[in-house]
């Protein structure tokens, strides 16, 4: 069967006229409608708290309402998945942290999307570093001093769950170190402070943010935080790097990703606005420094910045993996 020219004019005629443009010609008049910002976990967490600021600096840097969603669930894979099987018009974003992005591809099964093909990286914002807190009544009082001890005597220590963050982190620990460690998992950081705090187990490793009040209120002593350099909120805790752990660092963090095949130009635009918002010594870089959060290197706050962070963190999650004996489930 032939088909004419007259018959394919006429039917191209009868679509609407966007259809008919170029993927790029999109992105000109970009945004023309509120644009949505996925959070892939419940309300209160680090993920909303600094995706809610991230909104915020987006919806200023574009001159459009950014509405802010929680869908949470399967540790973020939930919200991750919508967002990446959402049409690639700039219109749906994502707040992306480790569990989505690097830490669920190696113990899910079956994922409905892929983090490094199906969605594409905007710019990192910020991260908290983890940390070591332990109960008062554990007699070491240094990092070095509690491996010690451990060798002695296995020591428990907690985390967010089994293939968390912090649970990669403290198998890296373990194997750096060769610490005697009994990993106990919990729900969330939140969730086993109370029993840090009465004694049910010996440490854990957790967000700083999340053991800092604890530390100052004299309820549990932090005694090294996995980052680069000591923190200004508490610059009496070493780093683990301080402790003889060479070149330790490691965190939970938060960046904004978008769907792949989004437009470059529509990409630029947001990567700007999350870097205006974030400029050293504004409103949005102090608050962040309020909770523990350090903010992202300006390479980082790029989308090819970025992209190479994810890369190089699901490398270390891989091997952090393996030598927790984690398989997808």
């Amino acid at each position: 069967m032939t088909i004419s020219r007259r018959t394919v004019i006429t039917a191209l005629g009868g679509l609407p006229a966007a259809a008919l443009l170029p993927r790029g010609a999109f992105a000109a008049g970009w945004p023309e409608r509120p644009v949505h910002l996925i959070v892939p976990f419940a309300a209160g967490g680090n993920a909303d708290i600094v995706g809610r600021l991230a909104g915020d600096m987006i919806s200023k840097g574009i001159g459009q309402t950014v509405v802010v969603e929680n869908r949470g669930g399967a540790g973020g894979s939930i919200g991750a998945a919508f967002v990446a099987r959402s049409h690639p018009d700039g219109y749906m974003l994502l707040v992306g942290s480790n569990g989505p992005l690097t830490v669920n591809p190696l113990v899910q099964a079956h994922m409905e999307y892929d983090p490094q093909k199906d969605l594409a990286p905007i710019a990192l914002t910020s991260y908290v570093p983890h940390a070591i807190i332990v109960t008062n009544s554990l007699p070491a009082k240094t990092l070095p001093e509690m491996i010690a001890l451990s060798k002695q005597h296995p020591i428990t220590m907690a985390s967010s769950g089994v293939g968390s963050a912090t649970h990669m982190t403290l198998e890296r620990f373990k194997a750096a170190t060769g610490a005697n460690i009994t990993h106990v998992p919990y729900r969330s950081g939140g969730a086993l402070m109370p029993d840090l705090m009465g004694g049910s187990v010996q440490s854990a490793m957790t967000e700083f943010s999340t053991a800092l009040p604890l530390h100052k209120g004299g309820k549990a002593r932090i005694i090294a935080v996995a980052a680069a350099q000591r923190s200004k909120l508490a610059p009496d805790i070493p780093t683990f790097i301080d402790g003889g752990v060479k070149g330790f660092t490691a965190s939970s963090y938060i960046g904004i990703l978008a769907p792949a095949k989004t437009p470059a130009d529509i990409i630029a635009k947001i990567e700007k606005a999350i870097q205006d918002g974030l400029k050293p010594g504004g409103p949005v870089a102090e608050r962040l420094a309020s909770i523990g959060a350090e903010l992202a290197t300006p390479e980082q706050m790029t989308a090819n910045g970025f992209a190479a962070f994810i890369k190089t963190d699901y490398e270390n999650m891989k091997q952090a993996a393996k030598l927790a004996g984690i398989t997808p489930k």
